[in-house]
């Protein structure tokens, strides 16, 4: 991996570490998500407890810094690498520097990520997000169908080998992030829709 793509890697990294759930809350004076709900600094903590424009807002940016670098780095580089940036975006997410590596559970970033690679693909994403929400009336559980069905869509959409790799990564961490949610699942105490 030459310099250039070092420094977007990193770059990647420290854009994802960005902590923008905590930062919208405090801009639009809510609590801090941290200490309240599910404790999560994504979106749908958000939006319970500052409301929607802060929880949209928080969606927006959560997504932005996944596709940011991503894009720059598939315009620039090789797949592998650009994959590599990708997955760096979303593990400052999940593990920001900025706030000790406790970050949120990566569904908006990696789905920020995809949205760079392929619009196609994340609209297939998001149509088995959406119906799977809607079918089990939990946003976890549509989260969770999402974020599995992407590599299989990347794989599908003859995305290269290191893309589909980085999607099955994003995956197994996007659900090794709900362990609490699927727990509540199975105890039925999970937060609905309806």
């Amino acid at each position: 991996m030459d310099l250039w793509a070092a420094a977007l890697v990193l770059g990647g990294y420290l854009l994802g570490s960005i902590p923008f759930g905590l930062l919208v809350t405090r801009l639009l004076g809510g609590p801090d998500p941290r200490g309240g709900g599910s404790g999560n600094i994504g979106a749908t903590n958000v939006t319970r407890l500052a409301g929607k424009t802060a929880g949209v807002a928080t969606l927006f940016l959560d997504a932005a810094k996944g596709t940011l670098p991503t894009a720059l780095a598939l315009h620039y580089l090789a797949p592998a690498p650009a994959a590599a940036v990708g997955l760096a975006a979303f593990l400052g997410h999940v593990f920001p520097l900025y706030l000790g590596f406790k970050g949120g559970k990566g569904v908006a970033t990696a789905l920020g990520v995809l949205a760079a690679v392929t619009p196609l693909g994340l609209l297939a994403t998001m149509a088995v997000l959406v119906l799977a929400a809607w079918w089990s009336g939990h946003v976890s559980v549509g989260s969770l169908a999402g974020c599995l069905s992407a590599p299989a869509w990347l794989w599908l959409l003859g995305q290269p080998a290191p893309l589909v790799v980085m999607a099955l990564v994003m995956a197994a961490l996007v659900v090794w992030r709900h362990k609490d949610n699927i727990a509540r699942l199975r105890q039925g105490s999970e937060h609905g829709l309806r």
